[in-house]
């Protein structure tokens, strides 16, 4: 029997419970790729990450994330979430800035007021096909035409990413989950000026092992570039995710002078163990 660090991290809250929680395993080196789906399938949470010595000397540490059914190139809360975790185990990053490396290479990692938050990674913008827009809207329960705007989103994961007419309209949303055909489709809606929150989101991607997801940074950092590129959305906003299931998740979005984007997001162990293999 071998057994390693484990962590289970709420991520994008300062509430207990309230957030994406996040499986870490600790000094994954030497478990198998089939070994870390099945912790993976086990946990059944949206992702599950192993963190593992860098084989990149620019690199603190590399990271590999899983799904119950995938493995992922990049995702957000696993990076917050897994920086918080290796920091909290004495890892002291290099450099100024802890530098995480995974499927899409070097991702940077600061704190600011107090929270981690990791840069945007490149993002590829394609149109969306009209078919494609037919079957989010099966996949949604609405018409076509209640899509305001469509674009597919790769940073990583690949979504289409769909924004409604407010922020009412996607908490109204009652999916049916057998109708996405392989899409992992991320919903938008502004809330009235004014609020504490800018944007709402929710993501679902059924066919990657999750109905929906609680709080998603890949996709909020997609949505940060393709919105605030277009105007849509300020340089520096707060989005909430999560509602529409009882959690209350704040993704704090941040575009520095030279035009990067930080997504940020506060985190808290909640679980802390051995896990026994």
């Amino acid at each position: 029997m071998s057994t390693r660090d484990f962590r289970q991290v709420d991520v994008f809250t300062t509430e207990a419970l309230l957030g994406n929680p996040l499986a870490v395993v600790h000094g994954a080196d030497g478990l198998s790729d089939d070994r870390m789906r099945a912790i993976a399938r086990w946990t059944n949470l949206s992702e599950t990450s192993f963190l593992l010595a860098p084989t990149d000397p620019a690199a603190d540490y590399r990271l590999r994330i899983f799904t119950p059914a995938a493995e992922l190139p990049f995702a957000g809360h696993p990076t917050l979430g897994s920086a918080h975790a290796w920091l909290e185990a004495d890892g002291v990053p290099a450099g100024e800035r802890v530098v995480q490396q995974c499927g899409v290479g070097l991702v940077e990692l600061r704190r600011a007021e107090g929270r981690l938050a990791f840069a945007a990674p490149p993002l590829t913008q394609a149109p969306v096909t009209d078919a494609e827009i037919a079957t989010v809207a099966r996949a949604l329960r609405i018409a076509p035409d209640d899509v305001v705007e469509a674009r597919r989103l790769v940073n990583g994961p690949h979504f289409v990413g769909v924004r409604l007419r407010d922020a009412a309209a996607v908490l109204a949303l009652q999916p049916d989950w057998s109708a996405f055909e392989g899409l992992e489709v991320g919903v938008v809606g502004l809330h009235e000026p004014g609020g504490e929150s800018a944007l709402e989101v929710r993501v679902f991607g059924p066919d990657l092992g999750f109905t929906e997801d609680p709080v998603t940074g890949s996709f909020n950092a997609a949505a940060a570039q393709w919105l605030t590129g277009a105007g849509t959305l300020p340089p520096s906003y707060v989005a909430a995710q999560g509602t529409a299931i009882g959690r209350r998740g704040r993704i704090h979005v941040d575009t520095d002078a030279d035009g990067t984007i930080w997504v940020g997001g506060d985190t808290r162990t909640t679980v802390h163990g051995t896990l026994s293999l």
